[in-house]
């Protein structure tokens, strides 16, 4: 047999070294066996997750090791089939309520930034601004009111003075009629 290259030597030794690692945390994991998972072992094992995929036999040993942890004990053989439907309504109520309240706070959201884009936009003017200038169009409306009114009166008055004037004239020109 060959001598293989001196970093595929490293390699494998590297690999033997982990996998010893691997199989040391298994060891000392399964005094606590609430504690094993792939995370729990690669972490302990101080190498990363995809080296436990990665190697098939070490990948089935912190399964076996997972399916070996007992069940957990039924806290109280009370438990009926009825009070778990409660359980269940309950559980339904809360959610349709979580559910509503996230709706409300969707909407609420989707106002806030929609107002926010809109004035960010330059399409809108600032709430301030939009009301001064309601106020200043509305005083413009009624300003163009007071003209047309005086602009009738001036009219008005000038068809008084045009009769007082014709009267002034007929009574100039006929002196007995007073």
């Amino acid at each position: 047999m060959t001598n293989p290259h001196p970093l595929v030597a490293a390699r494998r030794a590297d690999t033997d070294r982990r996998r010893s690692r691997v199989q040391q945390a298994l060891a000392e994991l399964a005094e606590d066996p609430g504690q094993i998972s792939i995370s729990s072992v690669a972490a302990r094992a101080g190498v990363h997750r995809s080296f436990l995929h990665r190697h098939q036999d070490l990948h089935a040993a912190v399964l076996a090791a997972q399916q070996a942890i007992p069940a957990p004990r039924a806290q109280s053989a009370t438990t009926s089939a009825a009070s778990l439907r409660v359980d269940n309504a309950n559980l339904a109520e809360r959610n349709r309520r979580l559910q509503q309240h996230i709706h409300v706070l969707e909407d609420r959201l989707s106002d806030l930034l929609g107002e926010q884009a809109h004035q960010r936009s330059g399409l809108g003017a600032p709430p301030a601004t939009a009301v001064i200038e309601q106020q200043l169009e509305e005083l413009r409306q009624h300003n163009l009111d007071l003209q047309r009114t005086l602009e009738e009166r001036d009219e008005e008055l000038g068809a008084i003075r045009e009769a007082y004037r014709r009267l002034m004239a007929d009574r100039n020109r006929d002196p007995s009629r007073c």
